[in-house]
């Protein structure tokens, strides 16, 4: 189920791109920016919970998703770059996680972890000094 973008809850801004590039770089502001208000989504709300835990660090206080995309020399390319990464996030938060079944762990992984611990404390036991 893919997501499409709303484009009147897009805000595009360009900006001069960084690196190399040349000429072409310094006079074109090819690097697109977007801003997707995460709270004009029409979302249900387990998917938009997910969507801002998963982007936390690309949501700013505003509440909007800013994505930066320059990797092409095009606005246009840029532009759909954007949209399509957007588009990505917002699946990615649509699918939701398997749920954990808890089990109980095996006697062979009980006894692994009890022979580990012992010769963990036989090399601290090791390292003491000796008692005359």
């Amino acid at each position: 189920m893919a997501f499409k973008l709303p484009p009147e809850i897009c805000e595009f801004r360009f900006i001069l791109g960084s690196g190399p590039g040349g000429q072409h770089v310094n006079k074109t502001a090819s690097t697109v920016e977007l801003r997707v208000a995460v709270g004009k989504l029409q979302l249900p709300p387990a998917p938009l919970s997910r969507l801002k835990e998963q982007q936390a660090k690309r949501i700013n206080k505003l509440g909007e998703l800013v994505i930066q995309s320059g990797n092409h020399r095009s606005q246009l390319m840029n532009r759909q770059e954007a949209v399509s990464r957007v588009e990505k996030f917002i699946d990615e938060a649509l699918i939701r996680p398997k749920s954990r079944v808890a089990t109980r762990p095996t006697l062979a992984s009980k006894k692994r972890r009890l022979e580990g611990k012992k010769v963990r404390g036989g090399v601290k036991s090791q390292r003491k000094k000796p008692s005359w």
